[in-house]
């Protein structure tokens, strides 16, 4: 069995994660709130910070690359970010004149969060029209969930021929 070993960072910011709380390469995450709140650093700094609130796990601090993502993700109202699923990642990036541990935001919608497309909801037609114009599963995909009988379906309503290559 492995050893449990604890970085040494977590003993001074417990509050709120950071790239030495992830014990794997990525953890999925669900925004629960956003907020605009004073932080304390570990040298007794106060800053004025946005933090997210996330379901189940510590407190994230949003800097403002993590919050360009968010936009680009999910756009640019924070009350629609509520509920939304991100996959948080360690990346190094540079800080000064050296290279540190940094915690992002990956720039994808996690599988899991996305939505199920089947033929009631709404944009079913809209997928249907997109892949007659050479839109291929694979890219809705990125938006939507997609059973393997809903893909079934979708394939059905499209010419044989235009399906082999989309697929």
């Amino acid at each position: 069995m492995a050893e449990q070993l604890t970085h040494w960072k977590k003993l001074y910011n417990p509050d709120y994660l950071g790239a030495y709380s992830l014990d794997n390469p990525t953890m999925v995450v669900t925004i629960k709130a956003i907020e605009k709140k004073e932080v304390v650093s570990d040298g007794g700094k106060k800053k004025m910070c946005v933090v997210a609130q996330l379901v189940d796990q510590k407190q994230m601090i949003l800097n403002a690359t993590n919050l360009k993502i968010l936009d680009r993700m999910y756009g640019h109202f924070i009350e629609k970010w509520i509920g939304k699923k991100i996959t948080l990642y360690i990346a190094n990036v540079k800080f000064g004149s050296e290279y540190v541990e940094a915690l992002r935001i990956q720039e994808a919608i996690p599988k899991e969060g996305l939505p199920e497309l089947t033929p009631s909801h709404e944009k079913w037609n809209d997928a249907v029209k997109g892949m007659s114009n050479g839109v291929t599963i694979a890219q809705i995909k990125t938006k939507y969930t997609l059973s393997a009988a809903n893909e079934a379906a979708l394939k059905k309503l499209i010419p044989k021929a235009d399906v082999q290559d989309k697929v």
